[in-house]
């Protein structure tokens, strides 16, 4: 098993490429295909097992929505 390097990244997009993402990504979960996608140059696969969750924060000054895609590597 190949050994990757720890990441966090945060990347922003415009709106047209943020609904062009989800709506590949909809078009994986319907069709029950791994979803692709790069971030920050780097390819990463998203297996159909994957499990998907809404968050939501709320702080003094500002609110956060994050869309969540998790799973584990085999």
């Amino acid at each position: 098993m190949s050994s990757k390097k720890e990441r966090d990244i945060e990347k922003a997009y415009s709106t047209p490429e943020f609904v062009a993402k989800l709506r590949r990504l909809a078009d994986a979960l319907e069709s029950g295909k791994q979803f692709e996608i790069q971030i920050a140059g780097e390819r990463i696969y998203v297996p159909v097992r994957a499990e998907y969750s809404v968050e939501h924060e709320r702080g003094d000054s500002e609110e956060e929505i994050e869309f969540q895609i998790k799973w584990t590597l085999e």
